[in-house]
């Protein structure tokens, strides 16, 4: 299969507006191989500070118009330092709970190179499973989260993921939903 590279459309971020009706978040696949030949990363053309901004913003415009009932953490970061390159919430009631789960999510990417979501399903849910197939021992269970939200931004002509971009806040198939399709939607 020939990779994908995506390519940012040069569309300005759609308004904002909590009052805007709130677009349906297309669910993911739920088959492992389904995942990841579809949305588990994403190659792009480059990942830039300023591509990083524009994605946390389009999310957040996305996610808006459901802040009031579904409050999330927009999280994107570098994979070789972690360091935040966008972070905000949508809406009042997020908790200190979210950035755990952020944390966590991003672990994952970051140590088995695929979204959380995919790890979801091949182990179907079952967290258990997870942490024996992988040694993780009972110290280190809170650092790691199968649970949909974290996705890889890989760039072409680089080894390995570049960037984590995670959402929570939302059920986790639609943390993992909402950042596909904005991808989907905002690069081609």
């Amino acid at each position: 299969m020939a990779l994908k590279v995506w390519h940012r459309r040069d569309s300005g971020v759609e308004g904002t507006s909590p009052t805007q009706s709130p677009r349906p978040i297309p669910s993911p696949p739920t088959n492992a191989e389904e995942v990841k030949e579809q949305c588990d990363s994403f190659t792009l053309d480059s990942f830039t500070v300023d591509d990083a901004w524009h994605l946390g913003h389009l999310l957040h415009a996305r996610l808006a118009p459901l802040a009031a009932e579904k409050p999330t953490v927009i999280s994107i970061a570098t994979a070789n330092t972690s360091q935040l390159l966008f972070h905000c919430v949508t809406g009042a009631g997020t908790s200190p709970d979210n950035e755990v789960w952020v944390r966590r999510k991003r672990n994952t990417v970051l140590r088995f190179g695929c979204s959380t979501w995919l790890m979801h399903c091949k182990f179907d849910g079952d967290e258990d499973a997870f942490r024996a197939k992988y040694g993780i021992n009972p110290e280190q269970t809170n650092e790691y989260a199968i649970h949909g939200g974290g996705i890889p931004i890989r760039v072409r002509g680089v080894e390995g993921v570049a960037a984590v971009v995670v959402v929570s806040g939302l059920k986790q198939h639609e943390d993992h939903g909402v950042i596909v399709d904005v991808i989907q939607q905002n690069w081609e």
